[in-house]
């Protein structure tokens, strides 16, 4: 079987499985936020946080819960981090403490899902920091996307109301009857496939073929690296993440870590369709996301696997920065997944990409990683496109629009405008504040269209929250770790306040009636549609900026 062959056999696998996962998936999520029952667990946990359960909040209260419990999340992180020398398990290695530039952007980092990491772990993070606050924030950053994004759906389903729930139900819920179950089960099997689960620190040794000693880190890898892929968070326990054969040994451990990067995000929808009384409306969302997805992952694989150069073309692909036990097809398929949700693992490296496979890279995540995106955060960004659709569909008949019974008054569209609007402003500012200064530019390891791509692909990667980064920039500086980290905040909790203010502007509303004005949002042209606007709009956003990048160089 030839490369291309085995490549098209392994994405065609993993979009068989989604599809067998997507119902029973989305339908299981459906029960536990629809479900008014709480369990002895987990009335515990309100009762130690002095939350009552049955009291549901407006958006504004929402939003605050949200921020309240983030911003401790960072000062716990944060501090957890400089601290860790006085703990066990530390790694006790001279000249590998956290600064506080640094501990604030990697607290920064994981709590906002992004996982940035300007660090190498196995040798700056203890294992106690690495389980009981990394690994933690992975469980619950991902559970904060989810929640925001049932909040939205409750503005879509409900009526005359100013009530979307409770955030601290619904976290603790996506924590334990979701996240939790499906992270146990699957860190098994990684455990199965060769990752590593011990607590041995820097006291193992193992003589190579030429007779050296090479010191071996162990940890508790398994359980950190299912949840990492499972709530699209990416930071890896080592420096080289996923390409590391104790994070993913082998081909079928590959394709485990991106089902599982998936499988979530993929199958909100159907818990969106179930929620709002309409699986066909869930099923137009899922389908917009899979084109999108389908079409990146074709392109991301078909740049990877062209004959550009002598040595590319002698071996049939660029192997550059490819481990060869996956091969260029199955890194490729990686690669477009992780950018396309906010993961930001990588098991290549993207700095060594070709021109057009680094620029794939970055327009994923420039689209809002909305196929099918971060854990939550994919399906309520979809969804304010559909909304931004309708609006366009509207302006081109002369009629106010309407999306699921809700009318999209100017209040909503200039929420749905300004959520979509942050991420580019984060990018093309941030990028260019980088460039305008000499000092910054010392970071790049490149100079020329690849130095640019460099620091727009590292802004993208922030403000996004997805953390993968082009390797060539050395973003361990006061200036990069201060910048980055006030992008990733910006990045994500603008569009969530955003989200839950325009889903606390639909759930006031009533019903409008259907009409034979209205637009259909369940057919194919309304799906083709939604296609149709996100490509347009992310393109003339960032087009400029990456035609003096990566098509540059291409071109060149």
């Amino acid at each position: 079987m030839n490369t291309t062959t085995a490549g098209i056999a392994f994405a065609a696998s993993l979009i068989i499985a989604l599809a067998l996962v997507h119902v029973p998936l989305g339908d299981y999520m459906f029960r536990v936020y629809d479900n008014k029952k709480h369990s002895r667990a987990e009335r515990v946990i309100y009762k130690a946080i002095g939350v009552q359960p049955e009291v549901e909040q407006t958006w504004g209260v929402y939003a605050k819960s949200v921020l309240a419990f983030s911003a401790v999340s960072v000062l716990f992180l944060f501090f957890f981090q400089l601290l860790q020398g006085k703990l066990p398990l530390h790694l006790n290695d001279p000249g590998t403490e956290m600064t506080p530039a640094l501990a604030w952007n990697t607290a920064i980092s994981f709590v906002t899902n992004t996982n940035w990491q300007n660090y190498s772990g196995e040798s700056t993070q203890g294992h106690l920091v690495q389980m009981a606050g990394l690994a933690v924030q992975n469980f619950v950053s991902a559970a904060v996307g989810m929640a925001v994004a049932v909040a939205l759906v409750r503005g879509f389903a409900r009526r005359h109301t100013g009530d979307l729930g409770n955030f601290w139900v619904d976290l603790v819920r996506g924590t334990i009857r979701i996240l939790l179950p499906i992270a146990f089960v699957f860190a098994i099997v990684l455990v199965a496939g060769g990752v590593i689960q011990n607590f041995h620190l820097h006291d193992q040794v193992a003589q190579t073929l030429n007779g050296t000693e090479q010191t071996l880190t162990g940890g508790p890898v398994a359980s950190q690296e299912v949840i990492k892929e499972l709530g699209t968070n990416g930071g890896g326990f080592y420096n080289a993440n996923s390409a590391h054969p104790f994070e993913n040994p082998t081909t079928w451990t590959n394709w485990v870590e991106i089902f599982l990067l998936l499988i979530i995000s993929f199958s909100l929808p159907r818990t969106f369709g179930r929620m709002v009384g309409s699986k066909k409306q869930g099923y137009a969302i899922v389908a917009v996301m899979g084109t999108i997805a389908l079409v990146s992952t074709t392109l991301q694989n078909v740049f990877q696997l062209a004959n550009h150069g002598t040595v590319p073309t002698a071996i049939g692909a660029s192997m550059e920065g490819v481990e060869t036990r996956f091969g260029v097809a199955d890194s490729a398929t990686f690669a477009s997944a992780t950018t396309l949700t906010s993961t930001g693992a990588v098991d290549s490296f993207h700095d060594s990409y070709t021109s057009l496979g680094g620029m794939m890279t970055m327009f994923n995540m420039q689209l809002g990683e909305v196929a099918p995106g971060g854990t939550g955060s994919g399906l309520y960004g979809m969804l304010i496109l559909a909304v931004i659709t309708v609006f366009v569909a509207g302006l081109m008949v002369g009629r106010t629009p309407e999306y699921l019974g809700k009318k999209i008054t100017p209040r909503e569209i200039k929420l749905a405008a300004s959520y979509f609007l942050v991420s580019p402003l984060i990018v093309l500012v941030g990028t260019a504040i980088a460039m305008a200064m000499p000092g910054q530019r010392a970071s790049m390891a490149n100079s020329g269209p690849h130095g640019l791509s460099e620091v727009l692909y590292a802004f993208t990667s922030a403000a996004n929250n997805n953390g993968s980064a082009f390797a060539g920039l050395s973003g361990n500086t006061e200036w990069y770790n201060t910048a980055l980290g006030l992008a990733m905040v910006f990045g994500r909790f603008l569009p969530i306040i955003f989200a839950l203010a325009l889903a606390g502007s639909l759930a006031q509303q009533g019903t409008t009636p259907e009409s034979i004005g209205t637009l259909p949002t369940h057919r194919p042209q309304f799906i083709g549609m939604v296609v149709g606007v996100t490509v347009i709009l992310v393109a003339l956003t960032f087009l400029p900026a990456l035609a003096l990048g990566p098509l540059a160089e291409g071109i060149h």
